[in-house]
């Protein structure tokens, strides 16, 4: 079951973190958040955005060499953990980093095809970019999937 929260159009970078600001305030223990979109889509920009809203500890950047960086939060036990998942293969190898998804809240880059194994619920962030470069716009789709979704309001 799949229930679309949003589709809008983000207009520069300084927009797509406040959309990440907002959806940060929903966010909590157990969640994982699927990013989609090509390379410079706006998804580690989005990421950011999040972990400012969650009071990341630490830069959030890109973990591409590193995979998976895990940020301890400022007044809370529930870290967020940022995953480029590129250079991944399968579900099997992203079991290898041994991330307590149940006990954290994970975005996951790169993840569709096999980072919806890894719950019931996962909240799918689909950013697409203008191919022609005559714009900095990205259309921003955010579909809740699974029953942790299905009681959530739209996002504006």
């Amino acid at each position: 079951m799949s229930k679309l929260l949003t589709k809008l159009t983000i207009a520069t970078a300084e927009d797509m973190n406040e959309f990440g600001l907002k959806v940060a305030k929903v966010l909590k223990a157990g969640d994982l958040v699927i990013l989609t979109g090509p390379l410079g889509a706006g998804k580690t920009t989005f990421t950011r955005g999040v972990g400012e809203g969650l009071h990341a500890i630490g830069n959030v950047s890109s973990p591409t060499f590193v995979i998976a960086r895990t940020h301890k939060r400022e007044g809370s036990e529930v870290p967020l953990v940022h995953v480029d998942a590129y250079r991944l293969a399968s579900v099997h190898e992203f079991d290898d980093l041994d991330i307590d998804i149940e006990g954290s809240i994970v975005l996951v880059e790169w993840g569709r095809g096999f980072a919806e194994e890894l719950a019931d619920s996962w909240l799918d962030v689909e950013i697409e970019r203008d191919h022609t470069g005559e714009s900095e716009e990205r259309v921003v789709t955010l579909t809740g999937v699974g029953s942790r979704w299905e009681n959530e309001e739209a996002f504006a």
